[in-house]
């Protein structure tokens, strides 16, 4: 466990110090979801009604951008040979970088979901469910 656990903090430390490797998704999240309103239009009733969708399309793409470095720098630096020649099962190992993924990238998208929701003039109840959908599916969006 504690080879698990010492790959969690190293690939959040890796994470958190490349250039703009976790705020790059937030970054690019807020983008989108602030220009979508310019390219549909001043519709507030419209924009309520597609505003979860605006928000998963988003953070889809957000999520897009960092998984490339899920396994990049590992092959690069010769530490995934370390990881497959490690006694720790593979797919262990993988769920732990995908969570450490998950946790650098996908969590700060759900954090300011709330806050880009109140942009599209979501209710507070579609606002809620839409960041619990974000919550259990940006998972899966990495794993």
């Amino acid at each position: 466990m504690t080879a698990l656990r010492a790959l969690l903090v190293r690939d959040l430390r890796i994470a958190l110090r490349i250039g703009g490797g976790a705020m790059m998704g937030v970054l690019f999240f807020l983008t989108v979801v602030t220009l979508m309103p310019f390219a549909i239009g001043p519709d507030l009733a419209l924009l309520r009604r597609i505003g979860p969708a605006i928000l998963w399309i988003g953070a889809l793409l957000a999520s897009l951008l960092a998984l490339d470095r899920l396994f990049a720098a590992d092959h690069d630096d010769g530490s995934l040979d370390l990881i497959l020649m490690g006694r720790t099962p593979i797919e262990l190992a993988v769920a732990v970088k995908g969570l450490a993924h998950w946790l650098a990238t996908g969590l700060p998208l759900v954090v300011a979901a709330p806050v880009l929701g109140l942009f599209l003039n979501l209710e507070p109840a579609g606002l809620g469910a839409v960041v619990l959908t974000l919550l259990v599916g940006t998972p899966a969006l990495t794993f």
